[in-house]
């Protein structure tokens, strides 16, 4: 259906990027083209109610990672170095974020996308990137929306359009939403651990105290900003205070996924990548794909709900900012 008029015009009054919603069955969800393509919340009907699926947008457009779900393009998390090597020759990035020291998420975040397409249950959006912020990416993106039955489907695609073979990377940036009771289970071999500055130092197959999903577990305890390798391409998401379980599925075989866990926040996130953090510098470039001039890349989410037995609400302590 078109997009929602009292959505738009509402947001529009306030001096917000319009928000453009889809629906179908007992899913609704709601986009923000120009807010990096991002999307503003899935929710999920139960009787009369809507319940967010995902963190809901924060309705600050200053903040571009308060949003429920963001691409990450052409690459994910953080390249150091001031830049990368490749083919023989030295391309620079900068700094894209206030207060990050590193390049981070690619561009896409940071530009406005446009609706190509949009039916009642399904919606296409496009990039065309001409080296952001200085950057040497040229390529066509297209984040194709699909509600199916009980399911979210995003698919993600760049193309190099650029006139050199550039190394390219994918992913998702969703934010989902837990308490006291959620369960998080996905498989992993090991992690990347890190330093202060979140950069991998080394690579480990044993798990830190609290860090092991490989069987359900609470998302309480200290920071976790992390890649784990060995992924399977599936995770699973229990929450009994609400009722509900949440799955995501990829189609990527890369076996990387980053987890963001905040202390005390009342959100986490799990972002299914095409490569690991800084793999621009580490041997072999892994999980990245070298894409020459008109060649492409897919990278297809599903993330699918369904109604569990209710649990009886506990008190919990936990903050409510999001300030990532």
């Amino acid at each position: 259906m078109p997009s929602r008029a009292s959505d738009a015009q509402s947001a529009g009054a306030q001096g917000l990027p319009e928000i453009h919603t889809l629906q179908s069955g007992r899913q609704r969800l709601h986009v923000l083209p120009a807010l990096g393509g991002a999307l503003a919340g899935w929710e999920w009907q139960r009787e009369r109610k809507w319940l967010p699926l995902l963190r809901p947008w924060s309705a600050d457009p200053a903040k571009l990672y308060a949003t429920a779900c963001f691409p990450l393009l052409p690459w994910s998390n953080r390249i150091t170095g001031g830049g990368f090597d490749f083919n023989g020759k030295h391309y620079p990035l900068a700094p894209n974020r206030a207060g990050e020291p590193y390049p981070i998420h690619g561009d896409s975040w940071r530009q406005a996308w446009t609706i190509v397409s949009q039916a009642e249950d399904r919606m296409t959006l496009e990039l065309d990137s001409v080296r952001c912020d200085g950057n040497p990416y040229i390529y066509r993106a297209r984040q194709v929306l699909t509600l199916r039955e009980n399911a979210l489907e995003i698919e993600l695609r760049v193309t190099n359009t650029g006139e050199e073979t550039l190394p390219y990377g994918l992913g998702l940036h969703p934010y989902f939403l837990h308490d006291v009771q959620t369960r998080l289970q996905f498989r992993s071999r090991g992690v990347w651990l890190s330093g202060p500055d979140r950069i991998p130092t080394g690579f480990s197959r044993e798990l830190p105290a609290g860090w092991d999903y490989n069987r359900a577990a609470p998302l309480q305890g200290g920071l976790i900003d992390n890649c784990f390798e060995g992924w399977d391409g599936l995770a699973m998401i229990e929450d009994p205070t609400r009722g509900l379980r949440l799955q995501m599925h990829t189609t990527d075989r890369s076996g990387y996924v980053l987890m963001y866990r905040p202390n005390g926040l009342p959100f986490f996130c799990l972002e299914p990548v095409t490569h690991p953090i800084d793999a621009f510098h580490q041997p072999k470039q892994p999980g990245l794909i070298a894409l020459a001039p008109g060649e492409d890349m897919v990278l297809l989410t599903r993330f699918t709900v369904c109604d569990i037995a209710q649990e009886p609400v506990r008190a919990t302590t936990q903050q409510t900012s999001l300030a990532r």
